[in-house]
């Protein structure tokens, strides 16, 4: 369970304020992915930031009964001097689990070859995005932050991908920022939508996305 208790975030942007969350209050339930719906500048990556704590609230609070992923395939943390194994290490014993056991897992699963053994800063978009994934992936969390993650590489390591995410969402929940509304309905059962400050939950995914689409039209208008 992730609850959000007059949650405020304030921007102030060449001396203009910015309200993307207006004292929230919301509860996203335990085991379930929730598609997070909203126009483009509503402020859905800075919910997702401020649940993951990488960014703070102006006030109010999250509060949460279980761990909390950071964005999946977010891989602005890595040393970019150290090696993937090595990065790999470091997060393994940050995280309390078996460290030759998640670089074995995200040794095969990103499909680096010799690179996995080779500084970041060598590594192409898309290989860091790969180990990103894998990463992510490894760590057993309650909820799965998603934003816009999209799996790199050919059509059979994204089916590979996908497999392992769903197989993620079987024992954990997920709050999932996507502008495939066809992601959505595969991964998620419920929707919130974040408008003009306001999150409104639904229950019913379809709900979320008809509210969702009325809001974009009216913005059209």
């Amino acid at each position: 369970m992730i609850r959000l208790e007059n949650l405020t975030k304030i921007y102030t942007l060449n001396g203009r304020r910015k309200v993307v969350a207006d004292r929230i209050n919301a509860t996203f339930p335990t085991g379930v992915a929730v598609a997070l719906l909203g126009r483009n500048g509503a402020g859905k990556s800075s919910m997702l930031r401020m649940i993951s704590g990488a960014m703070l609230p102006t006030s109010g609070r999250i509060l949460s009964t279980g761990t909390i992923s950071w964005p999946v395939g977010f891989g602005g943390a890595f040393n970019a001097e150290l090696t993937g194994e090595q990065n790999c290490r470091f997060i393994a014993r940050l995280y309390a689990i078996n460290t030759d056991e998640m670089i074995d897992f995200v040794e095969d699963f990103a499909e680096l070859g010799d690179h996995f053994r080779l500084p970041i800063r060598s590594y192409s978009s898309g290989m860091k995005a790969r180990l990103a994934f894998g990463v992510s992936m490894a760590v057993p969390f309650d909820t799965y932050l998603v934003d816009e993650v999209s799996a790199v590489g050919d059509a059979s390591f994204k089916a590979k991908s996908n497999r392992l995410f769903n197989d993620r969402m079987r024992h954990a929940g997920a709050i999932v920022v996507s502008h495939s509304l066809n992601m959505l309905r595969q991964t998620c059962q419920a929707g919130a939508v974040l408008e003009a400050g306001r999150l409104s939950y639904y229950h019913d995914l379809e709900e979320a996305i008809e509210i969702h689409m009325q809001n974009m039209e009216q913005a059209r208008a």
